[in-house]
């Protein structure tokens, strides 16, 4: 029997070894794409809708692998499914109206239940802005399964549980149905991300015993840091019911101004680009600085896409994302021509699709997450594509994409949260040096002790290869990983693995 607006559906939750309990939730047309479910770690096998009104009609709906769920939590608008073990969880969360962010909750099979060493959660968000967390991350990266659908041996599901989110809104699956909707600021994606996780973190306490990690690569730092003090005001107000045990940025885009002014030096140390191609980026890069002092930022986003095609001129077109490789090598990967900030965010994919490309063929995202993935998840609206809106994404953020976020990392310290850097030696677009240089500015009191301290070298395995360095001092941490350009999972799994189970504490971070 269809459902319309003003119905009230009463639904009857059965769990293991309790009475069922009811529920009553207004229906809407957004409702009626789909049903979706309640997910927790005694979820319901099976469930039952009355429609209340002149016909009282009950009937029942017997679940195989899928069950689905829509409800009401705070006010916001939760669209679920999962699969019948509990292994996963998505939907999604209607953080304004008519914005749908969607995400993706793994729960690892490693998973401990010791009350004093709590299993931890990751919380990743990819950059862009407008790169796809529940595509990129997952399938690129850490999450179970690669794109071609094979195991990954290196997931971060070995230390921690995954929480994958295509924000900001019109990323990945999430979409606007107008595209005013769209943000305009990372504290506007912030705000978005924090209501998702009221509505994720609120209705289950199995997640709120577990510490929330936030993970971040690229562009995705800047919403990281943002979202983590939006996340704190929320928990410190009630509203938010969460432990945040730390930030990790990985290669991320906090100080724009900082990078700029390392690609030229670094391009000509290593021999990349000559003297010539140095004078002409340097003399851009403080171009980009004078724009960003007078507050014209978006003029200094355009300044920005001028510098990447002046470094790939001098450098013949070096990858941004590995300067040992060219953009060019494979047929794949970016070309001179695609460094341009609208289509800025298809170069990780293109990237990382080179890494894993077979004579064969096979694992292309697009068609992956558009085809089989799609299939699987069921809730995803027919005329939502997957990175259909993500060009969006990036023109909307244009005015904040050269903003610098290093007030809200010493906010951040200051307030005792940890803060985790680490960074692959190769990267370009997010290097070492302009790390550094960003992180030689920071007003922390710990920082003239941590700059002090000798690093640490890093092993992997049974190896005795030295595959990094490590600093750390009070809650702030940093990793220097060699051998990685701008994806540290990717080009260093095993170093990744080990890293990211000593920066959640994972119960299981020496195994």
């Amino acid at each position: 029997m269809p459902f319309f607006l003003g119905d009230s559906v009463r639904v009857i939750i059965r769990k293991d070894s309790e009475t069922p309990s009811n529920h009553h939730i207004p229906f809407s047309p957004y409702t009626n794409r789909s049903f979706f479910t309640f997910f927790s770690e005694n979820t319901f096998l099976s469930f039952c809708f009355l429609k209340m009104g002149k016909s009282h009609v009950v009937f029942s709906l017997l679940v195989s692998v899928l069950f689905f769920f829509s409800l009401f939590n705070g006010g916001l608008m939760v669209k679920a499914a999962g699969t019948e073990d509990g292994s996963e969880a998505w939907g999604y969360v209607q953080v304004r109206p008519k914005a749908h962010m969607f995400w993706w909750y793994y729960r690892s099979p490693y998973r401990t239940q010791d009350p004093n060493k709590p299993w931890p959660v990751i919380l990743w968000l990819q950059g862009g802005p407008g790169a796809s967390g529940v595509g990129i991350g997952n399938f690129e990266e850490v999450g179970p399964l690669d794109t071609y659908l094979k195991p990954r041996n290196s997931t971060w599901l070995k230390k921690a549980d995954l929480l994958f989110v295509d924000a900001p809104v019109g990323t990945g699956y999430s979409f606007v149905e107008d595209t005013k909707l769209l943000v305009k600021n990372d504290v506007e994606a912030a705000d978005d991300l924090t209501k998702l996780l009221i509505a994720v973190f609120n209705r289950n306490e199995s997640l709120q015993k577990s510490p929330l990690y936030i993970v971040a690569e690229s562009y995705g730092g800047k919403i990281a840091v943002t979202l983590g003090l939006s996340a704190l005001k929320a928990i410190e107000a009630g509203k938010l019911k969460l432990k945040l045990g730390g930030i990790a940025l990985g290669d991320t885009w906090i100080s724009p101004e900082d990078f700029v002014f390392s690609w030229g030096p670094l391009l000509k140390d290593v021999s990349r680009m000559d003297n010539n191609g140095l004078v002409k980026s340097n003399s851009l890069a403080r171009k980009i600085k004078q724009q960003l002092e007078t507050g014209k930022f978006v003029e200094a986003t355009d300044s920005w896409s001028e510098l990447e095609n002046v470094i790939s001129s001098y450098s013949n077109s070096v990858d941004f994302y590995n300067f040992l490789l060219d953009s060019g090598m494979d047929p794949v990967s970016s070309t001179a021509s695609e460094l341009s900030q609208k289509i800025a965010f298809k170069k990780y994919s293109r990237y990382l699709n080179s890494l894993r490309s077979t004579p064969g063929g096979g694992g292309d995202m697009d068609s992956l997450m558009n085809g089989e993935i799609k299939k699987k998840l069921k809730i995803i609206p027919r005329d939502v594509e997957w990175g259909g809106q993500s060009d969006l994404v990036f023109e909307a953020m244009a005015e904040d994409f050269m903003r610098p976020r290093i007030n809200e990392v010493d906010q951040l310290l200051a307030k005792g949260v940890n803060v985790t850097i680490y960074s692959g030696q190769l990267d370009v677009i997010c290097s070492t040096k302009g790390t550094e240089a960003w992180v030689r500015k920071l007003k922390w009191d710990g920082l003239k002790t941590f700059l002090s301290m000798d690093r640490t070298p890093i092993y992997c395995g049974q190896e005795k290869i030295t595959k990094g360095f490590f600093k750390s001092y009070r809650n702030f941490h940093f990793y220097w990983v060699l051998g990685a350009g701008h994806f540290v999972p990717v080009d260093q799994p095993c170093v990744a693995l080990s890293m990211i189970g000593s920066i959640t504490q994972s119960p299981i971070a020496s195994k």
